[in-house]
């Protein structure tokens, strides 16, 4: 190739050289990032965005109980319907039973978008969530969808819940209830045979289920009781106080006096109202200060919440004398001397289905002493057990609170999700008592199997000890009786003569847990619209303060030193009262500390 022929060839390698970009002056100035110089802070700024701060947060604190207050009333103008996350449908009603009771069983249908047979595997035990009937309404167990409802459907069963409506029906008994429970098992059966039903308990319906589960044998399958006392004498002082003021109020005849005043229903505002007062520095002033403090992220888990738990449904007062004589001051249950009816005496020996007791440490409503004390009084030792047939399985957590073991969602995703993901495990178990130990060295409570590992630990029933108190509690039964006799002979009936339904429904709407609430609403209170208008504007504009800010931190150290006060106080009060029940009753501990 010539020269020239080699400068005529196209440089097919080359690449073109870049476009320069001409940038006027203009333009220049334009593109020219300058970052501004901080603005300098005034003496005293950071007081002044804080107050501003403050009365912003003070103005959404009082509109967030504004909110409740309407929340409450809509609630009861709605016939107070349970308050679950989840649709369902209508099995069996009890109120149309020959002995009818407040009770109905409901199937879950859809879970979501989902519908029911798109999340049920038909091969898996039906569970069966009864909630407590304990002073508030029925929904805790599927309140949310990380719950027990939640779970229990994650894994495939299908899942039914039972429900109860605000008012008991007239006279209505314990052993209505039972024989409601009774057949609502006889249907689950029936719809799934050679399935017998998982029953899942909280608190109070517990010791419900583990009486259906002796009255029920051979249909049910596991039973899991969770925050549920069977033993009502059992504790320590500084752990459940509440144990000892039955004594000191003198035994049932107060339960009895209150139901006549509500002309045969006993309000479970009362309940609620103990629960309160139990713990005040966390169920009162944590409870409000935090959500004063923090009040952008809590408002709307503070409004649901309080839906539910100022929701008070009633017990009849045959129910309420009835559980106060024969659970908290006869406790009668465990010692297999509890009449339900007629010829029935309830007998825990009966059971055969594999109970699991779950517990925890942190709560004083129900610690592991009374979930797990009755074991030692029903089985002489470990052989006993045996020979009975019978595997009893429990599980502790160390922390969390009564409420929270029904509902926390750390809980259900874990502690519940491992209980449900076992059963068949707890089945196959040979008779003895286990404790149930859950190894997940992730840390993440959403693992599955074999993410997480379950193993059941034997141990001995002679290890269950726990402190004693029995004569001195013998001597609250008989107080109890003696008083309760003299108030059903001589008081009660001018009480009850006294006392109408106008009389209880006033009653009703003047109790501190309801006035507290509702006299915030718009309805009662007109000045509280200024207040929701106030928010309304408030929203719109607020800006909140940094978390680091110096005066919100002085802020959370003034709410602890006030919790710290309160819990100084709660435990003198709690102190003076096993004081007073030693003075009235004699203390003879027996025993040891539970290991």
């Amino acid at each position: 190739m010539t020269t020239t022929a080699r400068q005529k060839a196209p440089a097919r390698n080359k690449r073109p050289a870049p476009a320069l970009k001409v940038v006027s002056p203009v333009d220049a100035k334009r593109d020219m990032v300058v970052e501004a110089p901080p603005v300098p802070r005034l003496p005293g700024q950071d007081f002044l965005d804080y107050q501003v701060d403050f009365w912003q947060r003070s103005v959404l604190f009082w509109d967030t109980l504004r909110q409740r207050a309407d929340n409450m009333l809509a609630h009861e103008r709605a016939g107070l319907p349970p308050l679950l996350d989840f649709k369902y449908e209508t099995i069996l009603d009890a109120r149309r039973f020959d002995h009818p009771a407040n009770y109905a069983l409901l199937r879950i249908t859809e879970v979501g978008e989902d519908c029911w047979d798109d999340c049920v595997d038909p091969d898996k035990p039906p569970v069966m969530v009864l909630d407590p009937r304990a002073g508030h309404g029925p929904g805790i167990g599927g309140f949310k969808h990380d719950s027990e409802v939640g779970m229990a459907l994650h894994e495939g069963h299908p899942v039914y819940f039972v429900m109860f409506f605000p008012d008991p029906a007239p006279g209505q008994t314990l052993a209505d209830v039972l024989h409601a429970l009774r057949r609502f098992v006889e249907e689950l059966v029936r719809r799934h045979p050679g399935k017998p039903p998982v029953l899942y308990g909280n608190c109070q319906a517990g010791w419900a289920v583990t009486l259906l589960s002796a009255d029920c044998e051979g249909l049910v399958g596991p039973a899991v009781l969770n925050g549920s006392p069977l033993s009502y004498w059992a504790g320590e002082a500084g752990v459940n106080p509440m144990r000892v003021s039955g004594g000191l109020l003198g035994g049932a005849w107060l339960a009895h006096f209150t139901a006549d005043l509500g002309d045969g229903r006993f309000d479970g505002a009362w309940l609620a109202q103990n629960f309160e007062n139990l713990k005040p520095e966390k169920a009162i002033w944590e409870k409000y200060a935090g959500l004063f403090n923090k009040i952008d992220t809590e408002r709307d888990r503070f409004l649901e919440f309080e839906r539910w738990w100022n929701g008070f449904y009633f017990l009849s007062r045959e129910e309420i004398v009835a559980i106060v004589e024969n659970l908290f001051i006869g406790n009668k249950l465990e010692k297999g001397l509890m009449r339900i009816c007629d010829g029935c005496i309830a007998d825990l020996r009966r059971i055969r289905n594999p109970l699991v007791v779950f517990a925890s440490y942190g709560d004083n409503i129900t610690p592991p002493h009374q979930a797990l004390a009755w074991i030692p009084a029903v089985y002489e030792n470990t052989d006993d057990l045996k020979k009975a047939g019978q595997r009893i399985v429990y599980l502790t957590n160390p922390h969390v609170g009564h409420l929270g073991i029904f509902v926390s969602a750390k809980v259900a995703r874990f502690e519940h999700r491992a209980i449900l993901e076992s059963l068949e495990e707890i089945e196959a178990l040979t008779p003895g008592l286990y404790e149930m130990k859950i190894d997940n060295p992730s840390g993440d409570p959403d693992c599955h199997k074999p993410q997480y590992s379950v193993s059941f630990e034997d141990r001995q029933v002679e290890d269950i000890e726990f402190p004693q108190q029995t004569e001195a509690f013998e001597r609250v039964r008989e107080a109890s009786e003696f008083n309760e006799s003299f108030y059903r002979t001589f008081v009660s009936p001018w009480v009850q003569a006294a006392t109408n339904p106008w009389v209880a429904e006033g009653l009703k709407w003047l109790h501190p847990m309801r006035t507290s609430r509702y006299l915030f609403s718009g309805a009662f209170n007109p000045w509280m619209q200024g207040i929701a208008t106030l928010a309304d504007g408030i929203a719109k504009t607020r800006s909140p303060l940094p978390e680091d800010h110096p005066l919100l931190n002085k802020e959370r150290e003034l709410i602890a030193h006030v919790s710290d006060a309160i819990e100084d106080a709660r435990n003198a009060r709690d102190g003076a009262y096993e004081q007073a029940f030693k003075l009235l009753y004699g203390d003879t501990p027996e025993g040891t500390a539970g290991k």
